[in-house]
């Protein structure tokens, strides 16, 4: 069912395209950095696509990821990748599109938001919880956490407890921030085996 799709998508994206897979009965796509832009521009407006819509798009931090060898097919392990869901109301037809950013410390790649106003909040909230930026993004700010927030909470190497807390203070009558008091521990469960247990059923 998705060969016609495949087959399209191929012609249509040529080099801008790295690998294709199918899974779940939807096809996934990972294209170039560089390429990104232009290749969503075709998923749109190529007649044999016509991905009118931006369903969703978000972070990965593939941090870790297979032991740390990467997961992407060009073999330099990026760490953080955005996922892009489409449709197409047109053909009945979706697809997933996965672009790596190539640099770890400041990961970056373009902003849909001209091909897609609906990427905005998206774009918006894969920087606040990834750090993930994209450029040519006109409002590229916080969209969940707090403006003094430190850090980028869905990122694997991000504390479990934060960086920092806040409460309020009725000396100051305001609220402050405040280095994190909880002490981190590993919390191990306990297994508690009693031998006599379900004996008499």
């Amino acid at each position: 069912m998705l060969e016609p799709l495949s087959v399209s998508l191929k012609k249509v994206l040529g080099d801008a395209l790295i690998q294709m897979c199918e899974r779940l009965g939807e096809l996934t796509l990972e294209v170039k950095p560089e390429s990104y832009a232009s290749a969503m521009i075709a998923l749109r407006d190529h007649p044999d696509c016509r991905f009118e819509q931006l369903i969703d798009l978000c972070g990965i931090d593939y941090s870790g990821y297979g032991n740390g060898a990467g997961f992407n097919q060009s073999g330099d392990g990026a760490r953080f990748a955005v996922m892009v869901h489409l449709l197409s109301v047109s053909n009945n037809q979706r697809v997933r599109v996965r672009v790596f950013c190539p640099d770890d410390d400041l990961p970056l790649v373009a902003s849909m938001i001209d091909i897609w106003p609906a990427a905005n909040w998206f774009e918006r909230e894969a920087f606040d919880l990834y750090g993930i930026v994209f450029d040519g993004h006109p409002d590229l700010r916080r969209i969940l956490t707090d403006y003094g927030f430190i850090g980028h909470p869905f990122r694997k190497d991000f504390p479990l407890s934060g960086n920092v807390e806040m409460r309020y203070d009725p000396t100051q009558r305001r609220v402050i921030y405040q280095p994190v008091s909880i002490e981190p521990r590993e919390i191990v469960p306990r297994i508690v085996r009693d031998e006599s247990y379900g004996e008499g059923r």
